[in-house]
């Protein structure tokens, strides 16, 4: 599972901590759920990170204290070696004292014969012993020292010998070789989930706070699992500055990697990236704009035939966003409004590269009277507001070509919501509500795709 997976499930799954902490959630995680042509249930989870034993509390903690324990023992060798080194030096003294001994009874023999001489020899025998003082001085230390890591030493044993019973005998390299198995097999039971209906969303859960009331942020659907990039476009209209960060962590901190100067403005907070290249709207036109990140060059521009623009047909909160550009699972997709239609929404399937118009659905929906709008599997759902009380109120299958009435409320936590987009990879949908750069999670109805079936 990509890091960048763990780090929205880590948001999605803690989501009543409120906090822009983003770290990996120990522990499996479900984040689908669905039904096998018999009406089983199924759900489908994402594994941790492949170093889950490393992160596992217990073993993090028998870790910790094994690595004091090797520490401690390395100071204790240190200290034998050097006691050993004093002790052969005391015995050496040993030897001098005793030779002193001796003087001092010959002098004590003979105190009136060559007196002065056996005191010059004693005078040598004490300062060859003097070095002895501070030697001694430092054995007794390092005997208190040694004394002290034994019995630290021994009550670490006891707490090691405790987790060890507590975690049990498992052969942890065999335990991590079985989670990378069930990774593999979970990622094979994934790709036989086909698209989904939408049934539930929950949360938000507030990644950051920045930037006006009005924005846009957003990752590739489409990027490969080393490549985590946010980019982030504050405001709906006079602006021409897209900044990136290199993850989602990154996004929280400020760190930004990489600032673009776009040739156009552009207008509302209804743009997507999309494979590498950003697709937005030009300002006061219906021009659609493909801007390659990698070369910094627009790749491709086309009008966006009969739609409204300029707040024309706009969604309930204006902002120029008379054309919302969007992605799924299934490719490319613009969202808006015409006269011929009678400014109800018209959804296009574009071309990702020449931005032709392939294939187009006019629904019944006044675009007027919607909040926002976002694309799951073919299928557009409809908000009926921008505002507190929102829900999903309204959804429209290209695949079958019926609409049909929905009641899926969703919390809009900051009151006013101005971007509201599904990320296929993530699973998940981005929004930017009054300043906030949220999250929502979303639960889906699978039909699960049988061996015959493929």
């Amino acid at each position: 599972t990509p890091i960048h997976r763990n780090e929205i499930n880590a948001l999605l799954l803690n989501h009543e901590y409120k906090t822009t902490q983003i770290s990996p959630k120990e522990g499996w995680q479900v984040y689908s759920s669905a039904q096998d042509p018999d009406g089983r249930c199924i759900c489908t989870v994402v594994a941790p990170e492949q170093n889950l034993c490393s992160r596992d509390a217990k073993s993090r903690q028998l870790r910790q204290l094994l690595e004091k324990v090797q520490n401690m023992s390395q100071s204790i060798e240190v200290l034998n070696l050097r006691t050993q080194r004093d002790f052969q030096y005391v015995l050496k003294m040993e030897t001098q004292m005793k030779g002193l001994k001796a003087k001092f009874r010959q002098i004590e023999d003979d105190r009136k014969t060559l007196m002065t001489k056996h005191f010059q020899d004693l005078k040598e025998k004490m300062d060859e012993l003097l070095p002895l003082i501070p030697v001694l001085e430092q054995y007794k230390t390092d005997a208190k020292l040694i004394t002290q890591f034994k019995e630290e030493i021994r009550n670490l044993s006891a707490v090691l010998t405790g987790i060890q019973e507590e975690i049990g005998a498992y052969d942890y390299e065999e335990l991590h070789q079985r989670v990378l198995s069930l990774e593999t097999r979970l990622r094979d039971c994934m790709k036989k989930l086909t698209c989904g209906k939408l049934m539930k969303i929950t949360g938000p859960i507030t990644v950051k706070t920045s930037g006006t009331r009005f924005g846009a942020w957003m990752t590739d659907p489409l990027a490969s699992e080393k490549n985590n990039r946010v980019w982030y476009m504050d405001s709906y209209t006079n602006n021409k500055i897209v900044r990136e960060y290199k993850s989602i962590t990154d996004f929280v901190s400020g760190a930004e990697s990489r600032t673009y100067n776009l040739p156009f403005k552009w207008a509302g907070t209804n743009h997507v990236v999309y494979n590498g290249s950003l697709y937005f709207n030009k300002y006061q036109s219906n021009i659609i704009i493909k801007y390659s990140f990698d070369t910094g060059r627009v790749l491709a521009q086309r009008s966006l035939e009969y739609a409204g623009f300029h707040n024309v047909y706009p969604y309930t909160w204006g902002g120029f966003s008379d054309i919302d550009l969007m992605a799924d699972e299934i490719g490319l997709w613009a969202i808006y409004a015409t006269n011929q239609n009678a400014g109800n929404i018209v959804i296009s399937q574009l071309n990702q590269d020449t931005l032709e118009v392939m294939k187009s659905w006019s629904t019944g929906y006044p675009k007027r009277s919607a909040g926002e709008s976002f694309m799951i599997c073919g299928t557009l759902y409809v908000t009926n507001s921008h505002l507190t009380g929102a829900k999903v109120y309204y959804s429209y299958s290209t695949k079958s070509s019926t609409y049909e009435y929905t009641d899926i409320p969703f919390h809009n936590q900051y009151f006013h919501i101005s971007m509201l987009d599904y990320n296929a990879r993530d699973r998940a949908l981005y929004a930017w509500n009054n300043g906030h750069q949220v999250l929502f999670n979303v639960t889906l109805f699978h039909i699960i795709k049988t061996e015959d079936d493929t």
